[in-house]
């Protein structure tokens, strides 16, 4: 079967953030530097050819994209300035627009005015429909209570809802990354037990990022690991706590103290990634696409008006309280329905799983080699 070429494949990535793709002529500095590009995935080297030969195929169907880190040796040591770590950032935005049915990601990510604009109508229609509850079954001036202005139940109600739809788009993308790099090959063939295996791998990956701690630059594994568990932590308070988190306005340490590191741990760790792509101190931050910024501002935002509300609330300034909280809402709702399953936040969901798969991979290419052939000892002369 003859393979497709998209000659105008270049021009498509760089629409997602690459630079000077045309620039590598594969000395293979790149792969011979990084610590995770073993066979049977070398990289940046083996994508950049894909690249440049116009493989869409080939790259659509590839994890190896997923299995860089971007921690930027591979572009400290080009001697050609081609940026292949860039390259492979650019690969996962270009990726995560294949896997997405929906074509959203696809749009946010080739125009920031497009996402920005979804953000905005997301957060307004947020704010209108909160108040507009609000107001018709409670009181602005009262948090918590019977009068509440927005009962605890209500948004809890709301947040699984939430969380419903976000799950059903996120599984739908996931199914089709697994389509495209494992289940549709036609050289490999995966068994179930293989499956069952290897599957504790996704949330060893999801909550150590463990492959990311072996790159150079220890500090950007640390930082990632407290936004990470900071998030997961608020996260899981929200989802399952949100009544204990509410009341008040008595403190209830054995539920806050956890929101209080986790508030810290998200607002520390988005100040430092913040500070270094205006500094552009790092060679990974260099160069931000806005996806980039859009993902830290919001989660900046999130995680102030958060505390903000919850200190007002202390406080016994209810009518602030429940206006920051409308304020909150109004950027949890688009970071949740937008940025998670179709920009940056997909790459908690779609990296584990690239891990997971690479494995599964790498054991059926090796159980492909060490299969008999099937031919006898003289038919195998012959050939020889």
């Amino acid at each position: 079967m003859p393979i497709r070429v998209n000659p105008k494949l270049v021009n498509e990535i760089e629409r997602y953030g690459a630079e000077d793709v045309s620039k590598c002529y594969h000395c293979g500095n790149c792969s011979a530097v990084c610590p995770h590009s073993t066979q049977p995935f070398v990289f940046p080297r083996a994508p950049m050819r894909l690249l440049q030969m116009g493989f869409e195929s080939k790259l659509q169907n590839s994890l190896e994209p997923w299995l860089c880190y971007y921690c930027g040796q591979c572009s400290e040591q080009c001697p050609r300035d081609a940026e292949p770590g860039e390259t492979m950032m650019s690969l996962r935005r270009w990726l995560i627009s294949r896997y997405d049915f929906t074509g959203l990601s696809r749009l946010f990510y080739r125009s920031w005015k497009a996402e920005l604009g979804a953000l905005l109508i997301m957060a307004v229609l947020t704010g209108v429909g909160f108040l507009l509850w609000g107001f018709t079954h409670g009181d602005i001036r009262s948090y918590d209570g019977p009068n509440a202005f927005l009962a605890s139940s209500a948004v809890h109600i709301f947040d699984w809802t939430m969380a419903v739809v976000l799950t059903l788009f996120l599984t739908a993308n996931c199914v089709r990354m697994w389509w495209f790099t494992v289940a549709g090959r036609k050289d490999i063939s995966v068994p179930l037990l293989s499956y069952l295996r290897g599957v504790y791998l996704i949330p060893l990956h999801f909550f150590t990022q463990k492959r990311y701690a072996e790159c150079g630059h220890k500090t950007s594994w640390a930082v990632h690991m407290v936004l990470m568990a900071s998030y997961v932590t608020m996260f899981v308070l929200i989802m399952f706590f949100l009544h204990a988190v509410q009341a008040g306005p008595e403190i209830n340490w054995n539920v806050h103290i956890f929101g209080y590191l986790a508030t810290a741990g998200l607002i520390g760790a988005c100040i430092v990634m913040l500070r270094a792509r205006v500094k552009k101190d790092h060679v990974w931050s260099e160069r931000s696409h806005a996806s980039d910024w859009m993902f830290l501002v919001l989660l900046l935002y999130v995680s102030v008006t958060g505390i903000l509300q919850h200190i007002l609330h202390r406080s016994g300034l209810g009518m602030a309280a429940n206006i920051t909280y409308v304020c909150h809402m109004m950027g949890v709702v688009p970071m949740l329905l937008i940025e998670v399953p179709f920009s940056k936040w997909a790459h908690m969901a779609y990296r584990p799983l690239a891990m997971f798969f690479a494995d599964l991979t790498a054991e059926a290419l090796l159980a492909k080699e060490k299969k008999p052939s099937g031919l006898s000892s003289p038919q195998l002369a012959e050939i020889g």
